[in-house]
């Protein structure tokens, strides 16, 4: 079982949800990440989402854009966001780790080279934006040798056919894209939501989690009620850029975020 199943096995257990930030990797700056990285674990995070910063990231808005293009100013790499997970891990073994990104640099790299690296990292699963599930027959069978987790999207818009297709491929979790459109975009819908994660929970036994349009602890609580876990990125990400030259208000700002989402979650359990 993977720390990712085992996490959420847990989580599930207690009749709690997991709480699962994005933030870019190098942004606001390489030597910043680790730091950041433990003060989301410090505001309740089950797993953490790190993105690997790319220079045409087309599934994001703007707001993760600008931190792909601050994190490349610092020429934060794919070996460099390795490193940094390797780094957290020597304070931290129980938090899950998710790499995602898109297909281009760990291609570059190489499919075995990047599966090893990720592995003796403590990656826990990788989710590549840009590689469905039909494509990835060159690394799927890598990632699994070395226990990784692959995590695939659902989109509103994924018919039923499609979901038990990507289910059967998936492991750990699979993301499901609350809103159509880019990351950051749009107003949720939280009864769309409830219908349609209930839809796929009734078509595959892989925990879903949720994300796009998650600002607060409202709109956590309201999808935690329907999901087994609540991923938040550009409300966390707009947070780092506004505060990406004081460190010690930046840490506080998430945690100030983070912080009543996970006491929403866990209410849920109450």
């Amino acid at each position: 079982m993977s720390r990712i199943q085992s996490v959420l096995q847990a989580l599930k257990g207690q009749g709690r949800k997991a709480l699962i930030p994005y933030i870019t990797a190098g942004d606001p700056h390489p030597d910043r990440t680790v730091e950041l990285m433990h003060t989301l674990v410090e505001a309740g995070a089950d797993i953490i989402e790190l993105g690997v910063p790319f220079s045409d990231p087309m599934a994001d808005g703007p707001v993760i854009q600008l931190a792909c293009e601050r994190a490349l100013e610092h020429g934060t790499s794919l070996r460099q966001v390795l490193e940094m997970v390797k780094t957290f891990r020597s304070r931290d073994d129980k938090t899950a780790i998710v790499l995602m990104g898109y297909l281009n640099p760990i291609e570059a790299m190489g499919y075995e080279a990047f599966s090893d690296a990720a592995k003796a990292a403590g990656v826990d699963g990788v989710l590549t934006v840009d590689l469905p599930p039909e494509e990835a027959e060159d690394v799927a069978p890598l990632f699994a040798e070395r226990g990784l987790d692959p995590i695939f999207l659902l989109a509103p818009t994924t018919t039923e056919d499609r979901i038990r297709a990507i289910s059967q491929h998936s492991s750990g979790y699979i993301y499901y894209v609350s809103l159509k459109g880019v990351t950051g975009s749009a107003q949720l819908d939280v009864d769309d939501v409830a219908e349609k994660v209930s839809r796929i929970h009734a078509l595959t036994s892989v925990p879903v989690g949720v994300g796009f349009g998650i600002r607060n602890a409202e709109t956590a609580a309201a999808v935690g009620r329907v999901s087994d876990g609540v991923i938040v990125g550009s409300v966390l990400v707009d947070t780092i850029a506004k505060n990406q030259d004081d460190i010690e208000a930046l840490k506080s700002s998430l945690v100030s975020l983070l912080k009543p989402m996970r006491e929403a979650l866990d209410e849920l359990a109450s």
